[in-house]
């Protein structure tokens, strides 16, 4: 019987999925020291965010041959290490696109129509906020999506039938989509949108892919959303623009440091121009159970000599 570790218990319906077909043990701390001890003899790991599988930690896996993400992002796996040591890392992609789209959407009514602020002033029973006149519609509005992949695609889908917004796209991968205008140049995604969303990965090249200068070239009464990871915009910069009043505010599920250090927080946090999630946009009750059971696929079928589905390193290990 194959031995899986587990970097964190998960859905319970996933863990009745592996009960009795693998032997599992479940990581009891995120520590570097406790990780390290427990990889050595185990043939495969199910990985949640809690913990990265780092070169150092991928060594101490000899045995190792499966890593499966309850998650599309692989950005705490050093897939470059597993892939040396013949290691398939799994993901989950498509399955939180859903849940994502509906977070993505829910960044953005908060931004336009101001809620934690309104909901503020309510409390403090300061009722004139009411004509401040900040709040806007989304109703025919500009959405530029920077990344058309499953999520940008539901959330494109979703704000053109909801809300009749037009929607532009820059994705150097994708040739066209029906509804959505492509454009070749990244920078006119910002130049024209009134809602600027990001679905990209995180990789080396999309480190602070939206910078100052990019924020500079977006209209003043626009808006930034990301539900996608906090590195890929540069946050000192988007601080500074959103304090200048050089545009209107910002929807942010992820952070550069997470979780934020509560002796150093984010300048955003001083913001009211800003709704902050958790990093929680693919939490739903729902999505976590469908990545949890993916995720657990993936082992069973590893487990059973079948090839998993989704291997984000399939190209570069060789494989049909």
């Amino acid at each position: 019987m194959k031995k899986i570790l587990l970097s964190k218990e998960i859905h319970p319906e996933a863990m009745a999925l592996l009960k009795g077909k693998v032997d599992l043990v479940v990581l009891p701390d995120s520590t570097m020291e406790t990780a390290k001890k427990m990889v050595a003899d185990v043939d495969g790991a199910i990985l949640r965010t809690n913990i990265g599988f780092t070169r150092e930690l991928i060594a101490a896996a000899g045995k190792c041959k499966i890593i499966s993400r309850t998650g599309v992002g692989v950005d705490n796996v050093d897939v470059a290490a597993a892939t040396e040591r013949g290691i398939m890392v799994c993901n989950t992609p498509g399955i939180n696109a859903v849940s994502v789209a509906e977070q993505t959407l829910a960044l953005m009514l908060g931004v336009a129509k101001q809620l934690t602020v309104m909901d503020k002033a309510v409390r403090a029973c300061a009722w004139k906020a009411r004509n401040s006149n900040s709040t806007v519609d989304l109703d025919g509005k500009t959405l530029g999506l920077v990344g058309l992949g499953r999520i940008g695609l539901e959330v494109a889908k979703k704000c053109r039938l909801a809300f009749g917004m037009k929607v532009i796209a820059y994705d150097p991968f994708v040739k066209s989509a029906e509804g959505i205008t492509m454009c070749a140049d990244l920078d006119e995604i910002f130049k024209a949108s009134d809602f600027v969303s990001i679905h990209v990965p995180y990789m080396d090249e999309t480190h602070h892919l939206v910078d100052a200068r990019r924020l500079t070239l977006m209209k003043k009464t626009a808006y930034i959303i990301n539900t996608a990871r906090g590195e890929i915009i540069d946050e000192a910069a988007l601080a500074q623009a959103l304090e200048s009043k050089a545009i209107a505010g910002a929807g942010v599920d992820v952070l550069e440091d997470e979780p934020p250090s509560a002796a150093n927080p984010s300048l955003l946090f001083k913001l009211d121009s800003v709704l902050m999630t958790p990093h929680s946009a693919a939490l739903t009750r729902e999505c976590e159970m469908k990545v949890a059971i993916e995720a657990a696929t993936a082992v069973l079928d590893f487990a059973q000599g079948k090839e998993p589905k989704y291997i984000f390193n399939k190209k570069e290990l060789g494989r049909s």
